[in-house]
């Protein structure tokens, strides 16, 4: 069974920075793509970035772009998502998220098949 474990999180100050991570369990996992989401208190869950293994695109949210970079490692899978000038409303709970099917709809939670359990990511003064 495919298992996503994140790492990382916490709590930042607005303008600081933190680095999520997360690790598909089986490195013959063949992934397609990998991506972040996050839930705010109160909110529906929401794209935040996704990586395309073949050619590397990246995507992102307009909300993190420029402040956010995901990045990854195909012969280990793992992705990580670096946050800088974080601000309090990226403050959430942040999801991974993997497939290995080469579709359309990597900005949408139904583009995804595996999901971690999430990480705590906080930011205040």
């Amino acid at each position: 069974q495919v298992r996503l474990v994140e790492s990382g999180g916490g709590v930042a100050q607005p303008g600081g920075s933190l680095r999520l991570s997360c690790a598909v369990s089986q490195r013959t996992f063949s992934v397609y793509a990998m991506g972040w989401f996050r839930q705010a208190p109160g909110k529906e869950r929401e794209f935040v970035a996704a990586l395309r293994r073949s050619g590397l695109y990246t995507y992102y949210a307009d909300s993190v772009k420029g402040r956010f970079t995901i990045s990854g490692d195909n012969a280990k899978n793992t992705v990580a998502l670096q946050m800088n000038s974080l601000k309090p409303e990226d403050t959430a709970v942040y999801y991974c998220a993997a497939t290995a099917r080469a579709a359309a709809g990597l900005t949408r939670e139904y583009g995804y098949d595996y999901w971690g359990q999430g990480t705590q990511v906080y930011v205040s003064s």
